[in-house]
C-alpha cells in the first residue's frame, strides 16, 4: 500500500501539518497587529497564542456539521457564563492536528461527531480525556419515496442485506460521503461493513475479508461522493438518477423537507455518533472547569429538549423524548473496528478497491501570468498531490494559454500492480509545465467536458480548473453556457471545482461551479496544496 488513508502517509500529514502551523502563525500576527480573524475574536490579555482569554473562554476544535448548535451555546454563555469559540475543520484535519499537538496551541477541546477513531490511535488517545456525550445520531439512508415504493420495502424492516442486494441487482443508487475526510462517511462505511460481514463483536480483518465481495458490489451503486454533507445533498437534490442519500439521521431530516425522503436505520444496526465533547489533556484548569459547567448544562432536561428538536438529534438524557420527527424504536449498535489497523485497512480498501474509480481532468492555466513564483507553486502542489491519487484513477493534466496546449496534454492511469510508474510520471509532466500564452478559461473547460465524454465509464469523473487571471481569449462565458447546456444529461453530472488564484476571478469561477454543480475553493486564504487536496474528497 503506497499510503493508509485514516493514517495519511508522510506527504499527506506534512500538508495537514503545514495549513494547520500556517493558520497559527496567521492568529499570531493578526494579534499582534490588532486585527481581527472573526466573530469569535475579543479583546483582552493574550497568552501568546493568538486568543483573548477571559474567564470562562473554551475554545473549541469542532466538526463542521456543529454550526446548528450555536444558538443554544449562546444561551448557555447567558446561563453558565461559558463563552465558547468553535473553530470548524473537517475530520481529517483535525485528527492531525490532535496528532501533531498542533491543536494544543489553540484549543482546550474538540468536538467531533464520534471518538471512535481518535481512541484507536496512540498519538491522538493520550492528548484526549473527559469525554462527555451530547446527544446522538445514528447512521441512516434516505430514500426517494418512489424508490421504496419501487422496491416493495417497509421501512420499519430494511436490512443491510437487504440494501446490498437491491443495489448488486442495480435497483438502488445513492450517494455517500469520503470516509476518508469525513466521519459520516466513515461512520456509513464501518455500518456497511459490519452489517454485511455479519461481525458480532469489534469488527476484525477476518470480518472486512469475509464481506469485500458484498461490499464490492455494494459500492458499484454509489454515484455520489463529497467531502462534505452540505455540498452532497445539494448535488443529490440536481439529480435524477440516484436513489438515496447515506449519512446521519439529523443531516438527513434537516437538510430535506418533510416527504423528499424516506428515512431508514437498518434493522441488524447502525454506527451511531455520540458528539462527545472532549478536553485535551493540555487544557487549562480554567478551560477543565468551564468545560464541566458547559456539559451540565447542555444535559439538563430542557436542553436536552431543545437540542433534539432543533438539531434532529437525538437526547442522551433518559426520561427526555426525541423529536417527533424521529422514530422511537431501538437500534442496535454495530461494532467498530477493533484496532486502528483494521479501521486503516477498511479505508485502505474503500479507496483502492472497493469505491468506483475516479477519472480526473486538471484543466491547468499555464499563461504568461503565471510566470515565476505562482507556476512554481502549482508544480509543487500537483507534485505533492501525486501521494494522494488512488489506485486505478486516471489522471489527465491539460495546461493551457490562449488555448489548451495539446502537445502537453497527458493521461495516466495508477496501476494497482505498479503504482509508483504513473505517480512519478505525473509528477515529471507536472515539473516540465511551462507559462505563456493568454488565459482561454472557457474554451479549456469546454475541451475538457469533450474528452471526459470520449470514453464513458462507472466512474466518478470531475473537471478542476486552477486559473490565476480573467478569460482574455477564446470563447466568452455566454459560449460555455450554451456548451453545457447542450450536452447529453450524463455528461453533465460532471462538476467543475474551480480553485481561485492570484488574480482569478471569483465571479466567473462561481458561475462555472454554480452551473456544473461543482464548488469553488480559495486558495487566496490559503495554499494552493491545500485547495488540491480538499477537492480529493469530492473525486
Amino acid at each position: 500500500m503506497r499510503t493508509t488513508p485514516g493514517a495519511p502517509g508522510a506527504a499527506r500529514k506534512h500538508r495537514a501539518l503545514t495549513r494547520t502551523l500556517a493558520g497559527l502563525a496567521l492568529a499570531l500576527l493578526v494579534t499582534a497587529t490588532g486585527g481581527s480573524c472573526g466573530a469569535g475574536d475579543r479583546t483582552g490579555p493574550d497568552d501568546g497564542k493568538g486568543q483573548a482569554l477571559t474567564p470562562g473562554t473554551l475554545r473549541v476544535l469542532a466538526s463542521s456539521e456543529l454550526s446548528d448548535m450555536e444558538p443554544v451555546l449562546r444561551s448557555a454563555r447567558t446561563a453558565t457564563g461559558v463563552d465558547v469559540r468553535l473553530t470548524y475543520t473537517g475530520t481529517l484535519d483535525a485528527v492531525e492536528q490532535i496528532a501533531s499537538g498542533a491543536a494544543e496551541q489553540a484549543y482546550d477541546a474538540v468536538w467531533l461527531s464520534s471518538n471512535d477513531y481518535l481512541r484507536l490511535r496512540p498519538d491522538t488517545a493520550k492528548r484526549i480525556t473527559g469525554e462527555t456525550p451530547v446527544m446522538v445520531s445514528p447512521v441512516a439512508l434516505g430514500v426517494r419515496p418512489a424508490a421504496v415504493a419501487r422496491l416493495g420495502w417497509d421501512p420499519a424492516k430494511v436490512t443491510w442485506s437487504q440494501l446490498h442486494r437491491a443495489v448488486a441487482d442495480g435497483r438502488l443508487t445513492y450517494g455517500m460521503t469520503d470516509p476518508v475526510r469525513s466521519n459520516s462517511g466513515f461512520s456509513a462505511l464501518v455500518s456497511v461493513a459490519s452489517g454485511l460481514s455479519g461481525a458480532q463483536a469489534a469488527l476484525t480483518e477476518a470480518d472486512v475479508r469475509r464481506a469485500t465481495p458484498k461490499l464490492k458490489e455494494f459500492f458499484t451503486g454509489q454515484k455520489l461522493t463529497s467531502g462534505s454533507s452540505g455540498w452532497l445533498a445539494t448535488a443529490y437534490g440536481r439529480r435524477d438518477d440516484v436513489d438515496a442519500l447515506v449519512n446521519y439521521e439529523s443531516v438527513l431530516l434537516s437538510s430535506f423537507r418533510s416527504g423528499e425522503l424516506t428515512v431508514i436505520r437498518p434493522t441488524d444496526g447502525v454506527v451511531t455518533a455520540d458528539y462527545p465533547l472532549t478536553l485535551l489533556t493540555s487544557a487549562r484548569p480554567e478551560a477543565k472547569e468551564a468545560a464541566g459547567r458547559l456539559t451540565t448544562y447542555l444535559r439538563t432536561p430542557d436542553v436536552q429538549r431543545r437540542i433534539t428538536e432543533s438539531t434532529l438529534r437525538r437526547p442522551v438524557v433518559a426520561g427526555v423524548r426525541p423529536a417527533s420527527a424521529l422514530a422511537r424504536d431501538q437500534r442496535r449498535e454495530l461494532p467498530f473496528p477493533g484496532s486502528r489497523a483494521v479501521a486503516d485497512g477498511l479505508l485502505d480498501a474503500y479507496d483502492n478497491t472497493l469505491r468506483r474509480p475516479s477519472r480526473t481532468v486538471y484543466v491547468l492555466d499555464t499563461s504568461g501570468s503565471m510566470s515565476g513564483e505562482r507556476l512554481e507553486r502549482l508544480k509543487a502542489a500537483l507534485a505533492e498531490l501525486t501521494g494522494d491519487f488512488r489506485d486505478r484513477e486516471e489522471v489527465t493534466l491539460m495546461p493551457f494559454g490562449s488555448a489548451v496546449k495539446r502537445g502537453e496534454v497527458r493521461t495516466h492511469t495508477v496501476d494497482p500492480a505498479s503504482p509508483r510508474a504513473a505517480l512519478d510520471a505525473i509528477k515529471a509532466d507536472a515539473g516540465r509545465l511551462s507559462a505563456s500564452g493568454g488565459t482561454a478559461i472557457y474554451s479549456s473547460v469546454q475541451e475538457a467536458y469533450r474528452f471526459l465524454g470520449k470514453a464513458p465509464g462507472d466512474t466518478f469523473t470531475s473537471v478542476v480548473l486552477m486559473t490565476d487571471g480573467e478569460n482574455t481569449d477564446g470563447d466568452p462565458a455566454s459560449a460555455f453556457d450554451a456548451f453545457y447546456r447542450s450536452l447529453p444529461a450524463g455528461q453533465r453530472r460532471t462538476p467543475v471545482f474551480p480553485i481561485l488564484f492570484g488574480d482569478s476571478d471569483r465571479g466567473e469561477l462561481g458561475h462555472i461551479a454554480d452551473l456544473t454543480g461543482g464548488r469553488l475553493f480559495d486558495a487566496t486564504r490559503g495554499s494552493l496544496d491545500g485547495a488540491f487536496e480538499e477537492i480529493r474528497g469530492y473525486q
